[in-house]
């Protein structure tokens, strides 16, 4: 561990119970003091799952993620508790906290129970082209050699980072969530799900600030295989908010959905 920064593979690396330290690849393209809001969100709702005497059989159904203030490039705490139990729901919520004690995002979740085999499942037929049939683009101008930007490899159907309106982007995890741990199906989506406005951008990154708040994601299957893809598109009204909303595919179809609330205003 370098200062305030892991050097390990992967996003973060645990160091203590409820204690994590970011690496370089949560690095977002905007603040080099500043992590992509993709990999603590995906750190929060691992916590979710994977908090004690967490019900084996509940699956991530919706979480919701509140994004007061940038998440800092340092050492974050992670808490969670049970607002709700039920036998077939729960609602969990968890933080994460900077060293400061500033609380830097809060995660709502909901859990549903599963019961395999229960109705007939409907087979989705895929929407979008496949990883092997997209091709890879350009990252927008980075300051940076590390960060999200190189943690992620990325894969367009449709679209492009440098081009604006809607795009379809595959994206897949370069490196693990959580130093030495099992990525879960789940961290696959979460870390890439605040990605849409990123993608389908509609007004010049370096004209205009663009502050997602919040972000939402839907989940009534988990992804099979390592790609997720966005099918996202970007809309703003004149006052200065917007919208970034996603459909969510793996390779068998569609697995849910991702939507972002936006703050929109010209630089300087």
């Amino acid at each position: 561990m370098v200062g305030q920064v892991s050097d390990a593979e992967a996003f973060f690396e645990q160091v203590a119970e409820e204690r994590f330290v970011p690496t370089a690849y949560t690095r977002g393209p905007w603040d080099e003091h500043s992590q992509h809001a993709g990999p603590p969100a995906a750190l929060l709702g691992r916590a979710v799952q994977l908090r004690p005497g967490a019900r084996e059989d509940m699956r991530l159904a919706r979480i919701t993620f509140e994004i007061p203030r940038p998440v800092p490039l340092r050492p974050l705490s992670v808490a969670t508790r049970v607002i709700k139990e039920g036998r077939s729901v729960e609602f969990v919520e968890a933080t994460l906290t900077a060293e400061s004690g500033d609380e830097v995002m809060r995660a709502r979740a909901l859990r549903i129970r599963t019961d395999p085999g229960s109705v007939p499942a409907t087979d989705d037929v895929p929407a979008v082209p496949s990883p092997d049939a997209s091709r890879s683009e350009p990252f927008f101008p980075v300051p940076w050699d590390v960060g999200y930007h190189t943690g992620m490899e990325c894969r367009f159907a449709a679209g492009a980072f440098l081009e604006h309106g809607p795009a379809t982007c595959w994206m897949r995890m370069r490196v693990p969530l959580v130093a030495g741990e099992k990525t879960l199906p789940s961290d696959r989506v979460l870390v890439a799900a605040d990605s849409g406005n990123g993608l389908s951008n509609v007004l010049d990154f370096g004209t205009h600030v663009f502050i997602n708040p919040d972000l939402t994601v839907h989940l009534h299957r988990y992804p099979l295989g390592e790609w997720v893809c966005l099918d996202a598109r970007t809309d703003i009204d004149a006052d200065g908010i917007g919208m970034a909303e996603a459909a969510l595919h793996d390779t068998r179809g569609a697995i849910g959905r991702s939507v972002q609330s936006l703050f929109v205003s010209g630089r300087g």
